[in-house]
């Protein structure tokens, strides 16, 4: 998620970054695998040194970046943190090791987000998982729980797909998004079946987005889906193509196709849930 939205970012205000780093694929593909090659102690120095050499000089603006992306996390890591502590909410068993986990990886990348940043991070906001209220019973009842979790989820798969057009002249960040892009994918594919699993008013839920809200949790989370019953991809009509013409509903039709949501469009959900 760091390189991702840091590579994506400065590509927007310096749309030469790509052929500026290109000669320096290695080095890029080196702190892709810093994991084992360079300690987390030293990874600002890794990416000072990668920004310096593409500009001369160390970019002021990548702080802002980082402390986006740390806000997002901040408030995903918080949610399931709460949620994995309050005692009844969360069933024992796989329900309970599974929202531990998602945890685990959303408080590691506070902790990487923060390390990178060192003294310019910025603080943790106050979060208000009730969003004002309209989910008054979010860590009273499971199911509101893995309701609002699953627009978590979603909100950060399409933020990502929102991103990788710009990162397409650089196969090397776009390998590595599309990598965590993935991992997302899981996350929310996952929620999705916990709440199917349930039953009741989720019985119906699938793996994928169907039109633009399926949440089951009502309009407080339509900017999350906002987009999502398109049924026309690159002009084309998808009910209407050769050989499936009168035979593919528009659900399934928005069902084939996520639909990428801007950077702007994702804070605007995340204030949401922000004191």
């Amino acid at each position: 998620m760091n390189l991702f939205n840091i590579f994506d970012s400065i590509t927007q205000v310096d749309p030469e970054f790509n052929e500026r780093v290109s000669p320096r694929r290695d080095a890029i593909r080196n702190m892709m695998s810093f994991g084992k090659k360079v300690s987390l102690a030293a990874m600002p120095f890794v990416m000072s040194d990668l920004f310096s050499r593409a500009y001369g000089q160390t970019p002021t603006d990548v702080n802002g970046v980082l402390n986006y992306a740390l806000t997002l996390e901040y408030l995903e890591a918080e949610y399931y943190t709460i949620g994995a502590s309050t005692a009844g909410l969360v069933p024992t068993g796989p329900a309970a090791g599974a929202i531990a986990t998602i945890r685990d990886h959303e408080n590691a990348h506070v902790a990487f987000l923060k390390q990178v940043l060192g003294n310019a991070a910025v603080a943790k906001p106050t979060f208000d998982f009730t969003a004002g209220g309209a989910f008054a019973n979010v860590f009273s009842n499971y199911d509101t729980f893995l309701a609002l979790a699953q627009a978590f989820e979603d909100t950060g798969v399409r933020a990502y797909k929102g991103q990788a057009g710009i990162l397409k002249g650089n196969r090397v960040v776009l390998t590595a998004a599309l990598q965590i892009h993935s991992v997302e994918a899981r996350h929310a594919s996952h929620i999705r079946q916990m709440r199917r699993a349930r039953g009741g008013a989720a019985a119906n839920q699938k793996p994928w987005i169907t039109g633009a809200n399926d949440s089951g949790i009502g309009a407080a989370v339509d900017p999350v889906y906002a987009g999502e019953d398109l049924k026309v991809q690159a002009g084309v009509d998808i009910t209407t193509l050769n050989g499936v013409s009168g035979k593919l509903s528009a659900d399934a039709a928005t069902q084939s196709f996520d639909e990428p949501l801007a950077a702007p469009a994702v804070l605007d959900i995340a204030k949401l849930f922000i004191r």
